[in-house]
């Protein structure tokens, strides 16, 4: 398997960040980390190698990208404004530098993003707020709901990065036809106390004719061997 490591200064970040690649054809995938995660986590726990065969055979071009969680939602030092802020500038980071990385020696212009726990927020955050960019949204056992992260603080960038917010308020017709664009998979335990607000963000999309599929699955079934379990049945392909 073709296996790459990268590390870049990041502008809209101020400090060097770093990623994994893996392989080089085929749909391309963002996958995020868990809470304060690092960018070697996906490849450490095995789940790179549940999505082994389909990187070899060119169908996958995964890209594993570090996190900024413990600078931006979990620093509980910062006030809550400051928080969401570098956050943006995370969301920015993905957007303008990430993003035309991965197309650099890849066109294909099928973006998956991906991730488990808070990775399952950061990939549904980023597919519903750049809906034009991304072809499938795959969230394990993801938060869908930021604000037990502010404090009862609440902004208007707080608003554009809280899912089940945003998404209720959205009119912008250009926007709501990417969205329903979208293959949106939304798995989670039924145990799992984020059970209720991917139920609910699932509710808030089909209003508004986005199509969505939640996969609630038995148990609590927040852990890595859960997560590999649905890889291989939303992704890969292969049992």
């Amino acid at each position: 398997m073709r296996r790459i490591y990268h590390k870049t200064h990041s502008n809209h970040l101020g400090r060097d960040m770093e990623l994994l690649e893996f392989g080089q054809t085929g749909a391309r995938v963002i996958v995020f980390p868990t809470s304060k995660g690092r960018f070697f986590d996906w490849e450490d726990r095995g789940m790179i190698g549940v999505l082994g065969h389909s990187i070899d055979a060119g169908d996958l071009h995964v890209f594993c990208v570090d996190s900024v969680d413990a600078e931006s939602w979990y620093a509980e030092h910062k006030h809550p404004a400051d928080r969401v802020k570098r956050h943006m500038q995370y969301d920015a980071y993905l957007l303008q530098e990430v993003l035309p990385f991965t197309m650099r020696d890849n066109a294909n212009p099928f973006l998956i993003v991906t991730g488990a726990s808070f990775g399952g927020y950061h990939a549904v955050n980023f597919g519903l707020r750049h809906p034009e960019k991304v072809g499938r949204i795959l969230s394990m056992s993801g938060l869908c709901d930021i604000r037990q992260f502010t404090d009862g603080y609440y902004d208007e960038n707080i608003y554009f990065n809280n899912p089940v917010d945003f998404i209720v308020h959205e009119h912008d017709p250009a926007r709501l036809e990417a969205l329903r664009r979208i293959d949106i998979i939304l798995a989670v335990g039924r145990d799992d106390p984020l059970c209720a607000s991917n139920q609910r963000l699932s509710g808030v999309l089909w209003e508004k004719g986005i199509g969505n599929a939640l996969r609630i699955w038995d148990g609590w079934a927040h852990d890595w061997p859960y997560w590999e379990k649905m890889l291989r049945l939303y992704i890969s392909g292969h049992d």
